[in-house]
């Protein structure tokens, strides 16, 4: 493989990489800088190619360079020869070794990385590759797709219906590409050809908005819910948990007397996971007095005997689609609030607390949050709003200090503040 390397003398970027046997080396006039580097790497990514399918033209690329002499050609400028590489179409034919069709190898890859991926996350893959990759791909050798064919598979990808009958959102498209990519990339490494996943980049995905709840309409919310679930919200409003989080909460990970839920074990599409989200999921959610009031009570309904924390009639985890059509959906309509997702409760347990005034850092960690950085870059719009004491501490600063009189204004996001 070759490199992109920086001349220490003068700072100019060159090329090194190898042809018929030999290292060449071709020197540019561009600094080393993030852009110039990448364009390099496309540049060397279609040489190595063009090498490795027999067609590579030294003239072409570089016509007054002395390497120019390997393969006379007539010579061309090189935004010529860069142009006749970008306009050429053709997939990678029988230039490469053989390899093995995408189908084999596909299922090779998975499962040589089932074993460090969630159950969850293998059936994702799975499904992604049965419905989506080896349709178009099966038969084909893994080392003969084309970028070009990779950018008309993930167009196509595009007017695809998803299960609400629209077509397929960026980030589900992402999704599909993200392991197609992870398949090439070891396919090439491991058959020494160069992936032609280069230089594709993500599409970009609409922001979701935060829509918490207000701390009254929780309380309408946990007071109006059918009595049997009404624990079950309330645990979910005021801890923070996910979903699957929740769902998958078994009673050996409930410490009443540290007053503690170790978050341990997830449910996801319907089937115990033993692992949580990320590393950092993996956590202790302290227990208000609310909360461990609930558990308390729900001690009492499925504590003894069953294995769950929150479980149906028959002992068996809650079936999330099943409670959200059911339950939640109904209870948001009889109250007259805005339909949304469930998982906005967690939204609106952050908000509370940084409403309260907790610590951003104890709220990162019972979040299971890395650091502040993600819940100040959701969250923060709704501080200001929720507490309404933007500057007050600083007035009330200057009027025990001053003697002068805390300024009464109104809040310009009150508005907002009220359907927070």
């Amino acid at each position: 493989m070759g490199s992109i390397r920086k001349l220490q003398a003068t700072g100019k970027l060159f090329l090194d990489f190898r042809y018929h046997g030999g290292r060449c080396r071709e020197y540019t006039v561009l600094d080393d800088t993030a852009n110039n580097r990448k364009k390099l790497e496309r540049l060397l990514q279609r040489i190595e190619r063009d090498i490795q399918l027999g067609r590579f033209e030294y003239a072409a690329y570089f016509p007054n360079s002395r390497g120019a002499t390997v393969t006379p050609k007539p010579p061309v400028s090189l935004a010529a020869g860069m142009t006749r590489s970008l306009a050429s179409v053709e997939p990678v034919a029988a230039h490469h070794a053989p390899t093995p069709t995408f189908a084999d190898f596909t299922q090779q890859w998975m499962q040589e990385n089932a074993v460090q991926w969630r159950r969850s996350y293998q059936r994702t893959v799975a499904d992604i590759v049965a419905v989506h990759l080896a349709p178009p791909f099966q038969e084909r050798e893994v080392g003969s797709l084309s970028r070009e064919e990779l950018l008309a598979f993930r167009s196509k990808l595009a007017k695809v219906p998803g299960r609400t009958k629209q077509t397929l959102s960026p980030r589900r498209i992402n999704a599909i590409m993200n392991v197609m990519h992870a398949v090439l990339n070891e396919a090439s490494d491991r058959y020494k050809f160069t992936s032609p996943y280069y230089n594709i980049k993500p599409l970009k995905i609409a922001k979701s908005d935060v829509q918490p709840f207000t701390l009254e309409e929780v309380r309408l919310l946990i007071q109006s819910v059918r009595e049997d679930f009404r624990d079950y919200y309330t645990v979910r409003f005021f801890t923070g948990l996910r979903t699957g989080e929740i769902d998958g909460l078994k009673w050996k990970y409930v410490d009443f007397s540290r007053r503690l839920i170790l978050v341990r074990e997830t449910i996801v599409a319907g089937e115990p996971d033993e692992a949580t989200k990320t590393i950092e999921s993996n956590r202790e959610v302290q227990m208000s007095q609310v909360v461990f009031d609930a558990l308390q009570r729900q001690f009492q309904r499925t504590g003894p005997l069953k294995l769950w924390v929150f479980c149906n009639s028959e002992g068996q985890p809650l079936d999330h689609n099943n409670v959200t059509k059911r339950v939640w959906y109904p209870i948001l309509r009889y109250l007259g609030l805005d339909p949304r997702r469930p998982y906005q409760s967690r939204h609106t347990a952050a908000t509370l607390w940084l409403a309260a005034g907790e610590n951003p850092e104890w709220i990162a960690r019972q979040m299971g949050h890395t650091s502040t950085e993600m819940l100040f870059k959701v969250y923060s719009r709704y501080v200001p709003n929720l507490t309404r004491r933007d500057g007050s501490a600083f007035e009330r600063l200057l009027a025990s200090t001053l003697g002068t009189h805390p300024a009464t204004q109104p809040n310009p996001n009150t508005e907002e503040a009220d359907h927070v």
